[in-house]
């Protein structure tokens, strides 16, 4: 038995961070202005419409951010949560302490797509620094309003870009420092904590 909710546990917790992962990835490449005409920022709308459609009726947009994908990021990551406690001690906990989860569980991968994004544009500088494929666009997209005021306060130093270095301590600070500790203080489960 315990098996097999180890294994319920892990598919629904890849499904679910799958489908989170396209919700914020959405609200993060209207955050940056990507182009909307990529074909990956057109399959996240896609895959994310049926659901937001709904929740824009009641849900108004903020700075021109659509705020439901936001929104539909903390509802998912709530459910997702509380189906994981479900099956991992037969309760789903707190309503109260599952939305600061959730919401520190949405805070922590908003932070993880602009590492990850940046890890591949370092590796892409590198490997293909003239690519033009959708893939390399998106990145750049959501990686450039996070280096670009970087570029501005560090030095020139003949050609040799090190501001991703500096964002990559920025993030991992971040991390380290207020989402570890918010986890810690609201006394996240550790089977909540592979969410984050």
């Amino acid at each position: 038995m315990i098996g097999l909710n180890t294994a319920a546990i892990y598919i629904l917790q890849t499904i679910g961070s799958l489908y989170l992962l396209i919700i914020l990835l959405r609200f993060v490449l209207q955050l940056v202005r990507a182009d909307f005409y990529n074909p990956l920022s057109q399959f996240a709308v896609r895959a994310t419409q049926p659901l937001l459609k709904p929740l824009r009726r009641i849900i108004p947009s903020l700075f021109g951010l659509d705020m439901s994908s936001l929104v539909l990021a903390i509802i998912v990551q709530l459910i997702l949560m509380a189906l994981t406690l479900l099956l991992a001690y037969g309760t789903t906990g707190d309503p109260v302490h599952l939305l600061i989860w959730a919401i520190i569980g949405v805070t922590a991968l908003f932070l993880k797509i602009f590492f990850f994004a940046l890890i591949i544009s370092v590796i892409l500088s590198w490997v293909a620094p003239a690519s033009h494929n959708p893939g390399a666009e998106m990145v750049n997209q959501i990686c450039e309003p996070m280096l670009a005021p970087l570029r501005k306060i560090l030095p020139n130093l003949g050609g040799l870009d090190i501001s991703p270095i500096l964002a990559f301590m920025v993030l991992k600070l971040l991390d380290m420092l207020v989402i570890n500790n918010l986890a810690a203080m609201s006394m996240m489960p550790d089977v909540l904590r592979l969410l984050i």
